[in-house]
């Protein structure tokens, strides 16, 4: 049975999953970092990452929130993490908690995507979507999926989950590396009511 756009099968009915609107573009060339400031008027932000890649080698794709409309980023956090792998040598591969790059009521950035190559071919892309950022009643919950060419030719999945721990609406986010620059890539931004 073919469904709409804004539709989604659920146990034989569909459910309609509101309409997603693209709100904001922002594409790095050796960018410090990327901003976005955040709607209030949708229960879901949803950032797409399009070939996100890094100047320096081996390092992590971050985010972090804040409350303040973008006057500091320190929104505290506690967040857990896994990584799929194999390398393209077909002599490793895992499935793995990383403790190393989680975090518990950290005010630090982000790590979504760790150990990013930075080789001509390589990058991460994927999607990470922020759950109602405009309350001022719960905490906000975000979770994240980031395909990686990691270092040392490594294809990665990584999967990034948590929440801030905060009742103040969250209005806009904020994504850099752990080091160096964001040589290049496109940032995407939907609301979704």
């Amino acid at each position: 049975m073919p469904l709409g756009a804004n539709k989604v099968a659920l146990f034989g009915a569909s459910a309609d999953t509101g309409s997603a609107v693209l709100l904001s573009t922002a594409t790095a060339s050796s960018s410090a970092s990327l901003s976005f400031t955040l709607p209030t008027a949708y229960k879901q932000v949803k950032f797409g990452f399009y070939n996100i890649t890094p100047a320096t080698d081996n390092v992590a794709f971050q985010f972090q929130m804040s409350t303040d409309s973008g006057s500091s980023y320190a929104t505290t956090v506690t967040t857990t993490i896994f990584i799929a792998e194999h390398n393209e040598a077909d002599s490793y591969s895992d499935l793995s908690y990383r403790t190393s790059e989680d975090l518990a009521q950290s005010t630090s950035m982000m790590s979504i995507a760790p150990y990013i190559d930075n080789a001509s071919d390589a990058s991460t892309s994927g999607e990470l979507t922020v759950y109602n950022p405009a309350s001022t009643t719960y905490v906000k919950h975000f979770y994240s999926r980031m395909p990686t060419l990691a270092n040392g030719d490594y294809a990665f999945d990584t999967f990034y989950a948590g929440y801030g721990n905060t009742t103040s609406a969250v209005d806009a986010c904020k994504f850099a590396m752990s080091s160096g620059n964001i040589a290049s890539g496109t940032i995407k931004m939907w609301g979704i009511k």
